[in-house]
């Protein structure tokens, strides 16, 4: 398995590198936005850490809005005990009718796993939540979380793992997120009403503050700008607008299901009575 694991990585790189944009300064692509003085870009830009006490968390969004992209981001989460803290890393429109690809990690007790919530709405509607155990201890080093978004589908990654895919089924009548611009967003913020154990574990407030830590902010993105795209016209194809899952990736996709997802919408039949959503049918 180790063997096949290693080639795979190898083959995420080589795919990525065709359109390779180098990770620039945090100064370059990202706005502190709030949480006064709590956000801080360190070390001439190359890292960006986020913090929460009692009084405020604090976050951050992309100078640019992106209309399909690959936006890669390496996260070191809150350490120890992380209990009712949520950190987010995020992509999203505005106004009611939005769209989102939402990641959110929620904060557990010392010793015991993060999870990884995630979410996809598209014209204002999500409810299509999966929930993710991870295989590491993601508080112990940086880790790379991948968002794919192209044309044909949305592919959620974990050091170039995938965990999920989401894909294009208008032709099915379920709407996908492809005409509003959406910003890269990451939050640290407290959420001990629901984030741990269903809210039964509250913050520990005297381990405060709690800090998360951002590198490597990279976007192959077209950029909206003043209406239109970067990549229309006579801009080359990147390799990422029409990538897709190839049969190893699948292979790995499923591995992490079965082993690592702890939660999916389209098996909650009690959740929906009525019938399943129409992507969990197709």
């Amino acid at each position: 398995m180790a063997s096949k694991f290693g080639v795979f990585l190898l083959a995420c790189y080589m795919i990525s590198a065709v359109s390779v944009e180098a990770a620039a300064s945090f100064y370059q692509n990202i706005d502190l936005t709030w949480g006064d003085g709590r956000g801080k870009i360190l070390n001439n830009g190359e890292l960006l850490t986020l913090s929460l006490d009692k009084t405020s968390g604090s976050g951050f969004q992309s100078k640019d809005q992106y209309l399909f992209g690959k936006i890669d981001m390496d996260l070191k989460l809150v350490p120890g005990n992380s209990a009712g803290t949520v950190t987010t890393y995020y992509l999203s429109s505005q106004g009611a009718t939005h769209d989102e690809i939402d990641l959110e990690f929620l904060g557990n007790v010392t010793g015991q796993p993060y999870t990884l919530h995630t979410n996809i709405f598209s014209q204002g509607k999500g409810s299509r939540e999966q929930q993710f155990r991870l295989w590491f201890d993601p508080t112990a080093d940086f880790h790379t979380y991948s968002i794919l978004w192209n044309p044909q589908s949305i592919i959620i990654s974990v050091d170039g793992t995938p965990i999920r895919e989401f894909k294009n089924m208008q032709t099915a009548g379920v709407p996908y997120p492809n005409n509003q611009p959406m910003r890269a967003y990451s939050s640290l913020w407290d959420a001990e009403d629901w984030a741990t154990q269903g809210g039964r574990v509250k913050t520990d407030w005297s381990k405060a503050p709690f800090t998360a830590a951002y590198r490597n902010y990279n976007a192959n993105a077209c950029v909206w700008a003043n209406g239109a795209s970067s990549c229309h016209g006579s801009t080359p194809v990147a390799s990422w607008m029409n990538q897709q899952l190839d049969a190893t990736s699948q292979k790995r996709l499923q591995w992490v299901q079965k082993n690592y997802m702890i939660y999916n919408y389209c098996t909650d039949f009690q959740r929906f009575p009525q019938g399943l959503p129409k992507e969990c049918k197709v």
